[in-house]
């Protein structure tokens, strides 16, 4: 079975001086502003594209290595995870940094290494924005 999902956005104006809002519509869990100023510059209130595409990628990083580490037989106790996606004008989107700190009994560094590198090419996001970097800091803690 497929699943879904939907978003929908409105913007009013032009790149530069409009504004619009991004709407999560399947789960209707938010509405949130959206701007150039902010995905241009950063902000603290107001998201951007590489705001929403970062959350997507933290947590679909996270299933993916959740789940192997299960098919491992060491299933996590806990996984912390953080994507930063980069935006530069004029060109785009240019990477994905991940950062996962695992608390995982009983494996060795070397194996959550392998497991979280192979975690980090299979995630579904991860293939999704194959045309750009994509790095790993994982460690135990």
């Amino acid at each position: 079975m497929s699943v879904t999902s939907e978003a929908a956005a409105q913007w009013s104006g032009s790149l530069f001086e409009g504004s619009g809002r991004v709407s999560l519509t399947s789960s209707g869990q938010g509405s949130f502003p959206v701007n150039w100023k902010a995905r241009s510059e950063g902000s603290d209130a107001v998201t951007t594209p590489e705001e929403l595409l970062a959350a997507a990628h933290a947590s679909c990083y996270c299933m993916a290595l959740s789940n192997a580490l299960a098919q491992n037989g060491t299933p996590p106790e806990n996984l912390q995870a953080s994507a930063s996606v980069t935006f530069t004008p004029g060109t785009g989107i240019t990477g994905s940094h991940l950062n996962v700190s695992a608390v995982v009994p009983g494996l060795t560094e070397a194996d959550f290494d392998r497991l979280a590198e192979e975690a980090k090419v299979g995630c579904p996001v991860s293939q999704a924005l194959a045309g750009v970097e994509i790095t790993l800091e994982a460690s135990l803690a």
